[in-house]
Formats: C-alpha cells, sequence, structure tokens
C-alpha cells in the first residue's frame, strides 16, 4: 500500500519504520531533511507540512492510498480533512475531532458535559476580570495553560513555575495580552499530586485499542529540574504497566479513553487515529491531565518499536472505522527511549551545529535509532533549535534497556545535553515509594 506519512521529527521517523516493516511504499512531506525519513521513504517533499493544499497535491501525485499525520499543527488546520475529501482515507483525526488537543477549553468542557471518570476542577477565562472568582472557585494550587497549541512549553505550574499568586496573575496576564496559543484564553486547574503517565491507544471512532503505558520527563536537566520541553524521554515495562501503575489502575485509564471517544461519537465529531491520553496517578486512582490527537513525542519511539501487529493494517482500520484488536500486538519488553537534544535546548538551542551520529556503532550495541527535528545536508547532520536524536533500547527489564538506550547514545557526539538520570534504577524506585506514600494518604 501506497501511505503518505507527513512530519520530520522523531515521532515521525517512527511511524515511517513502523509503516515500512509492514510492507508499506512510504511517501513523506516534512519541513526539515530528516536522513531517516528521507532515506527509508520512496518520494518525499520539503515542504511546510501546515500548508494543506500543498501536502495534499503530493499525496494524489503518488497515488496514495492511506494516510498517518504526526504533528498536531496541521491537524489543527485541518489536514485529515484536506486529505479525506481527496479521497484519501486518514489515521488522523478531523479538525472537529482534533479540538481535544488544540483547544483545552474544549477537552475541559466536553469532559464536565459528559461527566467523564478522572475529570477535574478548571475554569476558563478570557478577561482578567474574571480571574478573581477562578481563585474563589479553584486557589491557587493551580496549573495555568493557554487554551491553544503551544508544542508543550505553555503550562505553569504554581509552587514549580509560578511561585506566588502575583506570579499567576502575571502569567495569566500575558497569555491573554500576548494570544499565546493563538487564543485570548487561560484554562486554570487544580494542581494534582500523583506521577504523571501515558497511556496511547488506536481509536476508529467507536472503540481504543490501547498500547503499553509510558512515562514521559518534561523537565530539561536531571532530577527533574529545569524548564519544561517537549520531552527529553520515556520509558515502558514488558507487561505494559510501569513501576508504579497497577493493573486496575491502568484499566481505569483505557476506560476514561472509551468515554471520551463515546462522547466525541455523540457530539458529531468521531475520532479516527492515535490518542495520547495523559494522566495523574493520584490517591483516588488516574486524573486527566490532557489529550493529544496523535501519538506522544518520545512515546511513538517506546510503543511502535514494540509494536508486532501490521502497522498498516492498524492505520486502514483507524481510518475505515473497524481497528481489529487481534492486530494489535506488542512485544512483552521494556523500552527506554533518550533524546540527545542540542546545548540549550529548552531555553535557547544552538541551532545549525553538526552532529556525529555514528548509526553502524549505535545498531552494534542493540541500540534503535530515530531522527527527530535535524538537517541533513551534504551527507552531515546539522542541529536545528529542536531535539535532535532518540536512542532506543528494548530488553526484558527496563534497567537493561537503559543500559542498551545508555551505550547508544555514547555514539553520538557534539554540542549536545542528554538526561542520564531516565529510567535508572534510583529513579525508578523513588518514583515507586513516593507513589505508595500517595497511596497511604501521606503526601
Amino acid at each position: 500500500m501506497r501511505v503518505l506519512a507527513v512530519g520530520g521529527g522523531a515521532r515521525e521517523h517512527a511511524i515511517v519504520e513502523a509503516l515500512t516493516r509492514s510492507g508499506a511504499d512510504v511517501f513523506a512531506c516534512l519541513k526539515n531533511r530528516n536522513p531517516g525519513i528521507s532515506r527509508t521513504a520512496k518520494g518525499h517533499l520539503l515542504v511546510d507540512e501546515n500548508d494543506v493544499p500543498k501536502v495534499v497535491e503530493f499525496a494524489r501525485a503518488n497515488r496514495v492510498e492511506l494516510a498517518v499525520v504526526g504533528p498536531e499543527a496541521p491537524l489543527e488546520l485541518g489536514l485529515a480533512d484536506g486529505l479525506e475529501a481527496a479521497g484519501i482515507p486518514t489515521a488522523s483525526p478531523r479538525k472537529d475531532a482534533a479540538r481535544l488537543e488544540t483547544s483545552k477549553s474544549f477537552m475541559r468542557d466536553l469532559l464536565s458535559k459528559h461527566r467523564i471518570k478522572g475529570s477535574i476542577k478548571y475554569a476558563i477565562v478570557d478577561d482578567m476580570k474574571d480571574l478573581n472568582d477562578a481563585f474563589h472557585e479553584l486557589g491557587t494550587s493551580i496549573v495555568v495553560k493557554p487554551t491553544g497549541l503551544t508544542g508543550g512549553k505553555g503550562v505553569k505550574v504554581a509552587g514549580e513555575h509560578l511561585m506566588t499568586k502575583e506570579d499567576i496573575v502575571a502569567y495569566c496576564n500575558e497569555i491573554l495580552s500576548k494570544r499565546i496559543g493563538g487564543s485570548a484564553t487561560v484554562v486554570l486547574e487544580e494542581k494534582l499530586v500523583g506521577e504523571e503517565f501515558t497511556l496511547q491507544a488506536f481509536c476508529d471512532g467507536k472503540r481504543v485499542a490501547p498500547m503499553p503505558a509510558v512515562q514521559d520527563h518534561k523537565r530539561a536537566h536531571e532530577g527533574d529540574k529545569g524548564p519544561n520541553t517537549g520531552g527529553m524521554g520515556s520509558y515502558s515495562q514488558g507487561d505494559g504497566l510501569l513501576p508504579f501503575l497497577k493493573r486496575p489502575e491502568y484499566d481505569a485509564a483505557v476506560a476514561i479513553m472509551d468515554e471520551v471517544v463515546e462522547a466525541l461519537r455523540r457530539e458529531g465529531s468521531e475520532y479516527h487515529g492515535a490518542m495520547y491520553g495523559q494522566f495523574m496517578l493520584t490517591r483516588d486512582g488516574p486524573k486527566i491531565i490532557e489529550f493529544n490527537a496523535r501519538f506522544g513525542d518520545p512515546e511513538a519511539m517506546n510503543v511502535l518499536s514494540l509494536l508486532e501487529g501490521d502497522f498498516v493494517r492498524i492505520c486502514a482500520g483507524m481510518a475505515s472505522g473497524s481497528v481489529s484488536k487481534a492486530d494489535v500486538e506488542f512485544m512483552r519488553k521494556a523500552s527506554v527511549c533518550k533524546y540527545v537534544v542540542p546545548e540549550g535546548y529548552g531555553t535557547k538551542s544552538v541551532a545549525g551545529e553538526e552532529i556525529l551520529v555514528d548509526e553502524a556503532a549505535i545498531r552494534s550495541r542493540g541500540a534503535l535509532l530515530y531522527y527527530a527535528s535535524v538537517n541533513e545536508k551534504d551527507g552531515k547532520v546539522y542541529t536545528t533549535t529542536s531535539r535532535s536524536v532518540g536512542i532506543v533500547g528494548i530488553a526484558d527489564s527496563i534497567d537493561d534497556a537503559e543500559r542498551i538506550a545508555e551505550d547508544g547514545i555514547g555514539h553520538v557526539s557534539g554540542r549536545i545535553h542528554v538526561r542520564h538520570d531516565i529510567a535508572k534504577r534510583a529513579m525508578l524506585d523513588a518514583k515507586v515509594a513516593r507513589m505508595d506514600r500517595i497511596r497511604r494518604g501521606e503526601i
């Protein structure tokens, strides 16, 4: 089958590799020359991924039979709608369903209207005059978010990024005055205590077929310090759970995603494509932090590296409304992904610097390599302002997978930064101990 993949990051490189393993001829639209994608695809076009007419024209010219969109911004602009209008089934949500991610206010109101389990207290503010009412309802132990897309970098948490009530007021004013996220709207949410985890699922408009749980790490520096980023690395466990996540808690998160898909269907916005649920595991079970209308990044590298089922069949099923859970099979292995990023990532990245990637040595260590937002020129790889390379280790245990990922990272050099603490045993044990204290009500 001839399949279009849109996007030029490591998430999309993982998508392209999974499609190719399932026998697809892949054609890619991407804004940067990602060597992993351009080398694997049968044809590619360097283009602004948000240019819907040009992407659709490329797909039609290459007689594409199915499409998968990686990043969220083209979905907000209706790329899936445009592809389907051109007769190309698309395993990504249309613009109205993608509002689950592209509008946090829409998402919160949807959950409230349909009384979805795992919902939390929130307030939507579009005028500074309404802020005191929100404080009266929620207090100041809150999370502040622009309603629109900010590349995972717009969320600020009281007590971590915002230390006083005055800081909260100032950030809300900044969002409203500068229209951060593309809209003069702020979403305020109660601050949750627990451990975050990601649960992704293949959705066909009626049902979800869940993937292994993953934990991502957003902070730029070790010890979960520094600015928020798009994600510095992630890990999964062989049984599909996480060291601190129990089976009933996983099942409760799956049930929540089922409810969300049903709510969207009732609203006339059937959801077709990968869905990403970000949850906080609290003393009272999983609570909803956010939903994304696509695979996570880096979480896509964890789950797609483990996928044993036919990814082309799964994507075709998501597009047509008929995913078979028999096709959704994963290796019972652990995975650890660590990102290599440019120096300064999270504040001011060093862009345009050459990095050296010894692909053969990485493979010899048993690791997988996914190129991210880099540019290839004359056989050399250069950084952009975003993440550069994802290295994935797969093994029976998280510990062994982490060692493989670390071995692989040793063969990437340049002006780079890595969070080496991700999935280390000390970090995992600390998370389990903390979650046990939360369940006992000690935190």
